[in-house]
This record gives C-alpha cells, structure tokens and sequence, in this order.
C-alpha cells in the first residue's frame, strides 16, 4: 500500500494591489482615491497596477492605458517606481524569511512559505499568516491577503478568496469541500479555451471535473488532463523552493507612435538588450535562448527565436536580437518591440578561461560598465548608438 505523504502547511502572501497600494502608502491624499501606475494615459501602454478604488470601474493590469482613462477619467495615474517597489519588496520578503528558510518569491508582492517546521516556534500556521499580515501592516505600511493550506495550489488559490486583507484557511482534509463548488476556471491551466471545452462537456465547477475518469481528460487533454484532475482532487506534491532561478528576463517598448524606421527600432533593441545583459550578471545568470517579440498596429504580434551558447553580454544578445529582427519583413508599422533571454543557468566565473580573449574583454568591460552604473546611474555610460539623433523616417 502506498505511503500517504505527511500533512504540509504552506502560506501563500499576495500584496494588495502592490504597485497602487505603496503610492497610497506615500502619498496620503490619494489614500481612498483610485490610483492607476502604468503608463501615461495619453499614450499607448497599458495599466501595471490598479488601486481597488479603480477597479470598482472595470480597470485591471494589462488593460490598455487609453481605456483605463476612459472607464476612470478623474482617477491619478502615476508612472511606475521601480525602485521604490523593489525597496518594498525587499522589506516584505525579509519578514517573510523570519518566519520560514523556506520561502519562494513569485514575483516582487507575492511568495509563499513552507512553515511545517515553523509551527513549534510561531504557533499553528493561521497564527503564522495573522502575525505575517500584521508586521506587514505595522512595518511596511501594507495590507497583504494570505492563503494556508497542505500544498501551494490551495494555498495561493486560497488568497485570491477574499481580497483585499483577506485570510482563508484550507485545512488537511477539507481540500476536496474547499474546491467543489468553485468555478473550475480557478484551477491552473484552465484559460478561456480551456473552460469553453470543459462546459461543453457539461463541467462548470472544480467538484465536477474531480469527479470525471482520469482516462476521459487524459484523452481528451493528454498530460495536461492528469494535471488538472490531480488539481481539481486538491493534489499538490510541488515543494516550496527558495531562490528559484527565473525562468527568463527580458524587456519591450510600446511606442508613443507606430514605428516603421528599422534604425529606430533596432536602437530600441539594443538598449533592451543591454539592459537584460546587465540584469543577468546582477543576478548571475546567463542565458541560451533570446526570443524577439514584435506587435504591429493592428496588434498582430510574432515571436522568434534563437538559441545558441550561454551570454550575459548585452551586445552578443543584441546580435542574436538583431538577426532575428533582419529575417523579418515589416509588412505594418510596429506598435511594441521587446526582447527576452530564457533557458537560464548559473554563471561562474571559471566560464571565462574558454572565452575567446575578445569575450574576455567584452565581460571585462560589461563589469567596469556595471560599476560605473551602480555608482553614477544606469545612464553614466551608454552605447553612442543609444544618443537621441533625427530619424529618417517613421
């Protein structure tokens, strides 16, 4: 008979509205106000962030920029503080690793923690989760909603329950009462198409799909079918893991006007790629695949793909980007252009003894760059191709 696996507790904490939320927190007249970061709503980008005053309105992140305004004209729309998040992030991940070593950012507001170990220190995990939201409140100046469950799905699915400042437990046992009348497009993996083709077969909630033969979702989603019914039975054996490497860095640019120029949308790829190059040595990564990405005017978007030996040089991406970019025939004008770089490992610097000497050079001087930048700004040093200069042509 098989082992049953022992019992986990896992915390998932999401911020709420992250972005909007740190702007309220140090701007006091727009407490109560709704608050839109992104870009500017005269342009052409779209929303990063939405205070729950805004979304009151219909407005949510990715939504372009315009129709944010529209649907809430009288809101602020501030541009987005990278570092200003990044300082709060890090405050919010540094109490969250004083409750567990096992803690695995998702992004910049959201983690989750494997506190089964933590119990006899800080009390049951609901204690953990309530003194979590409340140092974030008291010290960061944020509320935060958090999730506690067996494993990670139910955990995360669980924070998303009763925002903003919510708190839902999942408790061992419970996890297939939990989820039975829930909408099944709450589990992962299940996206429009997915939920059109599961209603069709007569499957609107997570209990009904539970209920289904393996057999029939196998065949009609392959391994995907047995990832969904593990889900929908509340399985989860994924463990917590701190640090996990990202999966890719990359960058893009919606442009204030539609683009046909290919130098002016070449230098907007080199300062991606420079930058992406410059993260990845922060970071200690370098990465095998750079990926071009292009949307047009009528926002037909393409992607390509190149993959080669491991880099963090920013021109060697920029050369991969550049060659994808030159096998293109722009037959529109281009609204967004972007690069990113995956199938990241860690470097090291024993890598450079099998650089050519002009390689060597190259990360020699990309880490001199990187110090000067780290001193006098991201801008101290750039490329000249990156001057502003006319253009021919748009």
């Amino acid at each position: 008979m098989e082992a049953t696996p022992p019992s986990r507790s896992i915390i998932h904490v999401d911020m709420d509205a992250f972005y909007a939320s740190v702007e309220q927190r140090d701007r006091p007249e727009l407490r109560g106000r709704p608050v839109i970061v992104g870009a500017d709503p005269r342009g052409r980008g779209v929303v990063a962030a939405a205070s729950y005053e805004a979304r009151a309105f219909g407005v949510c992140s990715a939504m372009p920029i315009r129709k944010a305004a529209a649907l809430c004209p009288h809101a602020a729309f501030l541009p987005v503080d990278r570092d200003k998040y990044a300082r709060a992030s890090a405050a919010i991940m540094a109490i969250l690793a004083g409750y567990s070593p096992l803690v695995e950012p998702i992004s910049v507001d959201e983690a989750f923690l494997d506190v089964t170990a933590s119990v006899r220190l800080f009390g049951p995990p609901l204690a953990i989760a309530r003194a979590i939201k409340g140092r974030l409140r008291a010290e960061v100046g944020l509320t935060a909603s958090a999730g506690v469950a067996p494993n990670k799905f139910l955990a995360k699915l669980a924070s998303d329950l009763e925002k903003p400042d919510g708190l839902v437990e999942v408790n061992p046992g419970d996890e297939v009462d939990f989820l039975r009348d829930l909408p099944v497009d709450r589990l992962w993996g299940v996206g429009p198409a997915t939920a059109r083709e599961l209603r069709a077969m007569g499957v609107e909630t997570i209990g009904q799909l539970a209920r289904l033969p393996g057999g029939l979702l196998v065949k009609r989603f392959g391994k995907t079918g047995t990832f969904l019914l593990e889900l929908a039975r509340g399985r989860d054996d994924r463990p917590v893991e701190p640090l996990a490497p990202p999966k890719s860095m990359g960058a893009e640019e919606t442009f204030p006007r539609d683009l046909r120029d290919p130098d002016r949308l070449q230098r907007a790829l080199l300062a991606q790629c420079e930058r992406i190059g410059r993260e990845l040595r922060v970071e200690g990564y370098a990465g095998r695949t750079v990926t071009l990405k292009i949307r047009f005017a009528d926002f037909r978007t393409i992607t390509r793909s190149l993959t080669g030996e491991p880099t963090q040089d920013g021109l060697e991406i920029f050369r991969r980007a550049r060659g994808l970019f030159g096998g293109l025939r722009l037959v529109a004008a281009v609204r967004l252009i972007g690069v990113s770089v995956s199938r990241l490992g860690a470097t090291e610097a024993a890598q450079l003894s099998f650089f050519s000497d002009f390689e060597a050079r190259r990360a020699r001087l990309a880490r001199a760059v990187d110090a000067l930048s780290r001193r006098f700004g991201e801008r101290a040093v750039i490329a000249a191709s990156l001057l502003a200069r006319p253009s021919r042509r748009q």
